[in-house]
């Protein structure tokens, strides 16, 4: 009886994990190209928004690549992830460094890549258990083995939150600066740049004196890395003077 019941869990369990693979695997690919319509993460905000008595709010715009000002690109590079056109999804030397600060710091630092964020603001929900961030291991590879630095650039400045209840760079240009993502300045991209890591706390409409310092280092490393992000193979070499210490 009981060898009966541990095969008919075997095969649930195993049925439940190849649908998930199919599943997970023609979902990346569609998206390889597809628009992402709507994140968990902007659904959850939703709710919570609800919960709270506040007024529902989603804004974001969708655009391509081509809109998206290098500038921009650059700046959330120079940011968040320095050796974003390096690496196969980790980067090992940051979380190296993240484990050594944590470990003697309150303030804890996080070394999650652009392209972990991607995956988990597309596939997943928030949360910090290591269920949650199995899964996020397992979607960073899918994204960087289907789609393309340049794909994953696009997907992460369209889908970001940046403000509550605003979405993607498009959206936060209309909001803060009023004008299109396409058109943002160098110091517009910095300043939206150094409020990503808690966008809900800071915001580049006021900006305090800690962001406006933020601002200036990432317009530094913007300018080490001479103003441009090369996407091509032979290209991917970052500038051996960028600073990589992360604020």
């Amino acid at each position: 009886m009981l060898k009966k019941v541990l095969l008919k869990a075997w095969r649930i369990l195993w049925k439940t994990a190849m649908w998930f693979l199919i599943i997970s695997v023609c979902s990346v690919i569609l998206f390889r190209w597809v628009p992402i319509p709507l994140t968990p993460l902007m659904l959850i905000r939703c709710v919570e928004q609800k919960m709270d008595g506040k007024e529902m709010r989603l804004s974001k715009d969708w655009v391509s690549f081509d809109e998206l000002s290098p500038h921009l690109q650059l700046a959330v590079v120079c940011s968040e992830d320095q050796n974003f056109l390096k690496h196969y999804g980790f980067d090992f030397e940051a979380i190296e460094k993240a484990v050594d600060h944590n470990e003697t710091h309150k303030r804890k630092r996080g070394a999650s890549t652009i392209s972990q964020q991607t995956a988990k603001n597309v596939f997943l929900w928030p949360g910090r258990s290591w269920i949650r961030k199995g899964f996020e291991v397992y979607f960073t590879l899918l994204i960087e083995t289907f789609w393309s630095k340049e794909r994953i650039m696009e997907v992460y400045l369209n889908v970001i939150e940046m403000g509550d209840g605003v979405y993607g760079a498009e959206a936060a240009s209309q909001k803060y600066f009023h004008k299109s993502a396409k058109d943002l300045l160098k110091s517009e991209a910095a300043l939206i740049a150094a409020v990503l890591p808690n966008p809900r706390k800071w915001s580049p409409a006021k900006p305090t004196a800690f962001i406006s310092r933020r601002q200036a280092w990432v317009l530094q490393q913007m300018a080490f890395w001479g103003g441009v992000l090369k996407y091509r193979e032979e290209e991917k070499e970052a500038p051996s003077t960028a600073k990589r210490k992360r604020k």
